[in-house]
């Protein structure tokens, strides 16, 4: 199975991306081909780096042939996704949501119905918007009738919304936890829900 990262934040290397890495760590180890999709340098490639909206059904002409096309390609393959984000103002940043826009071409195939979502954020403050941001992340992948999963395991606890912290995430031992925890439940409902993906074509 394929297990994407999808790492939502500015920075490349920071708390955003040591949860996601934690989490494909956990995922690899469980035997599951891992990738890690950092937004930000897709997006700033872009000559358009946000949805125009400019056509009814999107069929994808503002980012053929670029590394967009590629990172879309890789989530109609995933079996799960680790989609990752720091709080911006009680929600996800503008890189994910740019990001996310544009896959509507892949709405519009149902490219990702039935893939197993999980989230992680990071915020700069204890009660910071993780929640909030951690809700916006599971609006966006029910429009794409994605099954969503929280960090509850039956040999952990029955968790919470999913590996939520406050940065930096270094040195944060039950955070990290968390978001090991996130990936083997993940690849858990990956794993009983394969069948159901396969009708998507």
């Amino acid at each position: 199975m394929l297990i994407l990262g999808i790492n939502g934040s500015p920075r490349e290397e920071g708390s955003t991306a040591s949860l996601i890495r934690a989490g494909l760590k956990q995922a690899g180890g469980l035997g599951c081909q891992t990738e890690e999709v950092f937004v930000t340098g897709i997006m700033a490639r872009q000559e358009t780096p946000f949805c125009r909206h400019c056509l009814p059904v999107c069929d994808g002409r503002c980012f053929k042939g670029t590394d967009l096309e590629e990172a879309y390609e890789l989530l109609a393959r995933a079996d799960g996704l680790i989609i990752g984000s720091p709080v911006y103002f009680g929600t996800v940043s503008a890189q994910l949501k740019g990001f996310w826009d544009k896959t509507r071409g892949l709405r519009g195939k149902k490219s990702l119905v039935n893939t197993v979502g999980g989230v992680i954020t990071a915020g700069g403050a204890l009660f910071g918007g993780q929640e909030t941001t951690a809700k916006a992340l599971f609006d966006m992948m029910l429009i794409h009738g994605m099954t969503i999963v929280g960090d509850g395991l039956a040999e952990a606890d029955a968790g919470h919304h999913g590996a939520l912290a406050t940065a930096p995430v270094e040195g944060d031992d039950p955070a990290i936890a968390r978001a090991g925890i996130l990936a083997q439940r993940v690849v858990e409902v990956a794993e009983a829900t394969r069948k159901l993906r396969e009708k998507r074509g």
